[in-house]
């Protein structure tokens, strides 16, 4: 075999075929996946069926904490859980560029796989395109996820009320700043990790919670983009208190240098949720006693009279959080 996917890989004969068998089907391998067939079939528990599909570009491929293949995992379940699903099966596209070390695809196939096994899903379909050189960025990847959430269970934008406390279940940016770092554009260096995770542990510990009204996963665009779309859907202001929004020192120190602003960095591994006030604390407790909740924080509260993001600063003063226009850093998920 190859050392490097060629355009023969694509082809449909016999090299594609022990690309299918010796990289996806080596690693993916459950009862659910027949590569011999055209289409899956799944059983589905009852409840309602939800689907989400997405795609990821990330660059570059692999960044501390994390890379394309876990990530492609990490964000479809996610999707998933902040609608108060259970994520059940998966489906993956792969658009391998040609001249992409075979290792290299091995090792990212193999983590998508173990994030998978870890999120307790399974992948039940895909399918693999090659494309020239110089028009694929190494691997793009598209997925698609199916779950089941209980009857019954109301959670969405819709329920959100004046008063309702924001809570983020841990540090904001580090996903979007671990893959600058990892980039070396600005001659930086850190050791920061991508908080890329399943957050499926956080969301499931809330779901029979009274008064929760609303989850999202505060990816492209960031805490301030979710509190935005809030502010859209509900004609309601959105009120945040910069001293309680968790921040490590190492992002907020290269968003300093560099003129970023860590409200608006992706996370991949962060909840952001709305609830009732009188359920906030109960809220903040059950994140707590999980590892991936241990610093989640009560960081501000919805309101009548405005339609704006209002961040109030440590010194007691306001500023205005405005709608992302430009895309701070591209290619991070």
């Amino acid at each position: 075999m190859s050392e490097h996917i060629t355009l023969a890989h694509g082809n449909g004969g016999r090299f594609m075929r022990e690309l299918i068998e010796g990289v996806f089907a080596r690693h993916l391998a459950n009862p659910a996946l027949n590569v011999q067939v055209d289409a899956a079939h799944i059983e589905v528990p009852p409840g309602d069926l939800f689907i989400t599909t997405d795609g990821f570009t990330v660059k570059p491929l692999e960044f501390p904490g994390g890379d394309i293949g876990a990530l492609a995992v990490h964000g479809t379940v996610n999707d998933l859980a902040v609608s108060g699903a259970t994520p059940l099966y998966l489906t993956v596209n792969a658009f391998i560029e040609e001249g992409l070390a075979f290792a290299t695809l091995d090792r990212l196939v193999g983590s998508l796989a173990a994030a998978a096994r870890e999120a307790h899903v399974r992948v039940v379909a895909g399918d693999t395109k090659v494309v020239p050189r110089g028009e694929g960025s190494g691997l793009y990847l598209a997925t698609t996820g199916v779950g089941v959430r209980r009857t019954g269970l109301q959670l969405g934008m819709h329920q959100i009320q004046a008063g309702d406390a924001v809570l983020v279940s841990g540090p904001v940016g580090d996903h979007g700043t671990a893959v600058m770092l990892a980039r070396e554009q600005f001659g930086l260096r850190g050791d920061l990790q991508s908080d890329a995770a399943c957050v499926y542990p956080l969301t499931s510990v809330l779901l029979d919670l009274p008064g929760l009204r609303f989850m999202r996963d505060p990816t492209r665009g960031g805490l301030a983009t979710v509190a935005h779309e809030i502010c859209r859907a509900r004609g309601l202001g959105v009120r945040l208190r910069e001293a309680a929004i968790p921040v490590r020192d190492p992002v907020r120190a290269v968003c300093e240098m560099l003129g970023y602003d860590p409200y608006y960095l992706a996370c991949e591994g962060r909840v952001v949720a709305v609830v009732e006030s009188a359920a906030a604390e109960e809220t903040l407790q059950r994140w707590r006693t999980l590892p991936q909740g241990k610093e989640a924080t009560i960081i501000g509260v919805v309101e009548n009279g405005h339609h704006q993001v209002v961040l109030e600063t440590p010194l007691g003063g306001e500023r205005l959080l405005e709608e992302l226009e430009d895309d701070p850093l591209p290619r991070i998920c």
